[in-house]
């Protein structure tokens, strides 16, 4: 069957974005920080793996769900009665220790541009996001939202970067022969880019704007491609700015490394700048995971569809305060991504198998080069889990 085939915009295009402003959220920005000062430049080899694992991940959970129509808890009920549950419960309970992550890079962001305590950002961002989902429709906001502020992240760390004057022949050298290799940067940076809630929100979106089916699917693999090109350009500039810096000999702050970075690159402008880009990553990621999150309850019962913005509002309110009464930003941004990195290979075992099931697909008969990709970085995530485990309780 040929495919149709459309340009790429509307919903496509806000689900790239929302996929990408996902996992290049607060984060990212500090466990790129963070195994950077550990790792230098050959991080860029940590970088390059989690992109490989993030095309074996995304392409084949986009087009099995959208060919099938179904969230991926729905289909793993078909595939096994009860599995779908148990999969929701996993990505919600990652979704959620994510979005705590995420108030906690609000409130690091508004703390960097307004000296307002780490608490008191977050709970002002926490009313901005409920804002958000209470005023507009929610598709629309999101496909917008993202857009724009996936644009300002990238255009302002390019501009950092610059004038970090990293080493960029020494970053590349061992970006493919690294001189050293971490298993629980790996397991984070992947778990922070492509695990949990975040495999499945462009999907989710894609399905809620109505884009399923064979026909759907060049414009679905686009869409896919499109998110991980997006993301993969902001995590190397970020590297490249934060490899500038380091180069130079800059010590940065232990409560709020990534914040270090941008400042010793441009004084107190960059700083600054620092503070928008947290921030916009920050709100984006609690916006993107709290609308996936709630979309794995919505098909269990219509009272989760009937009252969807009332469900996201709770699951923001309860993760700012657990943040308020938690504290301690920096660490939850850390533990977040090895939590989800941990979900990423049973999620993704889960979708590749109903991918081989005729009774679930029908007439589509799934790539096997995309089936082997992805069988790929079931193994490879989850024999790095155990590695990952292992070292950070050594």
């Amino acid at each position: 069957m040929k495919l149709k085939f459309r340009t790429l915009g509307g919903a496509s295009l806000g689900a790239a974005f929302l996929m990408a402003n996902s996992s290049i959220g607060p984060g990212f920005l500090t466990q790129t920080t963070v195994f950077t000062q550990q790792l230098l430049t050959s991080f860029g080899f940590v970088i390059l793996v989690s992109v490989l694992l993030d095309v074996g991940a995304q392409l084949n959970t986009w087009r099995v769900l959208t060919v099938s129509g179904l969230r991926a808890q729905d289909l793993a009920n078909r595939l096994l009665p009860g599995l779908g549950y148990f999969l929701a419960g996993m990505v919600i309970l990652g979704g959620f220790a994510f979005n705590i992550g995420n108030i906690a890079g609000c409130g690091l962001g508004l703390n960097v541009l307004t000296g307002l305590s780490y608490e008191q950002g977050a709970l002002i961002s926490c009313g901005v996001a409920l804002l958000l989902f209470w005023v507009r429709e929610v598709g629309r906001m999101l496909d917008g939202f993202t857009k724009i502020l996936g644009t300002i992240k990238i255009l302002l760390t390019l501009g950092i970067a610059f004038s970090a004057h990293p080493p960029l022949l020494q970053a590349l050298h061992h970006t493919l022969l690294p001189a050293k290799v971490s298993a629980a940067a790996i397991v984070t940076i992947v778990g922070g880019t492509v695990g949990g809630y975040i495999t499945f929100s462009g999907a989710h979106r894609l399905l809620d704007a109505g884009i399923k089916g064979i026909g759907s699917q060049a414009e679905v693999t686009r869409s896919a491609v499109s998110g991980i090109v997006i993301s993969t350009i902001m995590r190397f500039v970020l590297f490249l700015a934060i490899v500038g810096v380091l180069s130079h000999g800059a010590v940065l702050q232990a409560d709020n490394p990534a914040a270090g970075v941008f400042r010793s690159a441009a004084g107190e402008v960059g700083f600054r700048i620092f503070g928008i880009i947290l921030w916009s990553a920050a709100i984006s990621s609690v916006v993107g995971a709290a609308y996936t999150s709630v979309s794995f309850f919505k098909t269990f019962h219509p009272v989760f569809e009937r009252y969807e913005r009332a469900c996201i509002s709770v699951f923001i309110v309860l993760s700012t305060s657990i943040f308020v009464l938690v504290g301690k930003p920096t660490q939850l941004l850390i533990f977040a991504g090895a939590i989800n990195g941990l979900i990423l290979p049973i999620a993704l075992a889960i979708v590749l198998v109903a991918a081989a099931s005729p009774r679930l697909m029908g007439s589509y008969r799934h790539p096997r080069w995309m089936l082997a990709a992805g069988w790929l970085v079931v193994l490879i995530m989850g024999s790095l889990s155990v590695r990952a485990i292992w070292e950070l309780l050594a």
